[in-house]
């Protein structure tokens, strides 16, 4: 029975996965060159020109290819936050980027912990440290992914990787993936639109990465305090 539930949730996977690629593929079966084309070329605001020009299904592209980019893991999440602020204003861009970037790790997590978790079991039965690790991951988990999550431009594919291949549970791991996104998706957003859009409000990028900085700070003597107190 387990066995049988375990296929049934690995096809389920690979038609998301299929359904995910084939819905850019059927938008426009160069898609996936021409991003790549333009992220060779580093144009964020060309990417975002390609995205706008899907018209009234611009917003359901973008989040599709901000999804599965992230499940990928590469290229970075913010070429396409920032595209979506481009295209939809900062508060739609950042609220739609958040979204599907969430979306997007939760399939990468499934994809790992389906495929690839016995093995990393395997692997971690052997090694004393690891097996701590990977049992304080259960209870830990939670806290350790959504400080992660939080610090902006850290890889995606790591922490993708890091918590399927852990015991966390799929429930901690996709609430402190959408929480912690938020900050780091807006702060990753702003940034990216603002140097882009530098020319039009020269003095907002200082004051966007000086809040964040105070921001980060509070954050982390906050989450210190909370340690030493539970210890």
């Amino acid at each position: 029975m387990k066995q049988h539930s375990q296929g049934l949730v690995r096809l389920v996977l690979v038609l998301l996965v299929i359904l995910l690629f084939g819905g850019c593929y059927l938008a426009d079966p160069k898609a996936f060159h021409e991003i790549w084309s333009l992220l060779k070329e580093g144009e964020i605001i060309s990417i975002a020109d390609y995205i706008r020009s899907f018209g009234k299904g611009a917003a359901v592209f973008a989040f599709v290819l901000t999804a599965v980019m992230n499940a990928v893991g590469f290229p970075p999440a913010m070429i396409f936050s920032t595209a979506c602020t481009l295209i939809f204003g900062i508060v739609p861009g950042i609220l739609l980027a958040w979204v599907a970037e969430t979306v997007g790790a939760g399939i990468s997590f499934l994809f790992f912990r389906t495929f690839l978790r016995t093995s990393a079991e395997e692997l971690i039965a052997k090694n004393k440290k690891l097996s701590e690790w990977d049992e304080k991951s259960r209870t830990n988990g939670f806290r350790v992914m959504l400080i992660a999550r939080v610090i902006p431009y850290f890889p995606a594919a790591a922490l993708n990787a890091f918590g399927a291949l852990s015991k966390m549970s799929f429930k901690d791991y996709l609430l402190a993936s959408f929480i912690g996104k938020f900050p780091a998706t807006a702060i990753e957003a702003l940034i990216g639109h603002d140097t882009v859009t530098i020319s039009q409000n020269p003095h907002r990028l200082g004051v966007v990465i000086a809040i964040s900085i105070l921001l980060y700070v509070v954050f982390f003597i906050w989450d210190r305090r909370s340690r030493k107190a539970a210890e």
